[in-house]
C-alpha cells in the first residue's frame, strides 16, 4: 500500500483535483455519466417531440418556401421555439439529479452533498439539516431563474413587458 493513499470500500472513491486533475477526472467519469443519462435521455426526447412539432408547422413551410436555407431554419427558428418546454425539462432533470446524488455517492464511495445531508438527518443535527434544505431551496429557485430568463431570451412571446 502507499503511504497516504486512501481504500474506499467499494473500490471507488475520489482524487482530489489539487493532486492530480487527469485522475480527478478519471474518478468521477462513471458517477458523472451514470447521473446524467436518464436526464440526458429524458431531455433529448423532449427536444426531439418539439422539434418535430415545430418543424410542421406552417411557419416553416412559410421560410422554405422563401428560399431560406434548411440550417437556418432549423437552429434560428425551430430549435428556438423548442428550446422552451426542453428547458423546462432540463431544470427539472437538474433537481432530480441533485436528489439522486446520494446513490451515486454511496455506490461510487465518493464524498459529497447527499453522504452529508444523510449523514446529519441519521445524527438529527437539526442546524445542518436546515442548511441544507436551505441551500436546496435556493438552488432549484436559482435553477428556474435562469430557465426562465433563458426561455425570455430565446422566445420573445415569453417576456413579460
Amino acid at each position: 500500500m502507499v503511504p497516504g493513499h486512501r481504500i474506499h470500500a467499494a473500490g471507488g472513491g475520489s482524487h482530489p483535483l489539487g493532486e492530480d486533475p487527469t485522475r480527478w477526472a478519471a474518478s468521477i467519469a462513471i458517477p458523472v455519466l451514470a447521473l446524467t443519462a436518464a436526464g440526458a435521455a429524458s431531455v433529448t426526447s423532449q427536444v426531439r417531440g418539439a422539434m418535430i412539432d415545430e418543424l410542421r408547422k406552417d411557419y416553416v413551410r412559410t421560410l422554405r418556401t422563401r428560399g431560406i436555407r434548411p440550417r437556418s431554419i432549423l437552429l434560428r427558428h425551430a430549435l428556438r421555439n423548442a428550446a422552451g418546454p426542453a428547458l423546462t425539462v432540463l431544470s427539472l432533470e437538474f433537481v432530480q439529479m441533485f436528489g439522486g446524488a446520494l446513490v451515486i455517492e454511496q455506490v461510487f464511495a465518493l464524498p459529497g452533498f447527499g453522504s452529508y445531508a444523510f449523514n446529519a438527518s441519521l445524527q438529527g443535527d437539526i442546524p445542518i439539516i436546515m442548511g441544507i434544505t436551505l441551500f436546496a431551496v435556493l438552488l432549484v429557485v436559482c435553477v428556474n431563474l435562469l430557465v426562465d430568463l433563458a426561455n425570455g431570451w430565446l422566445n420573445p412571446k415569453a417576456r413579460i413587458r
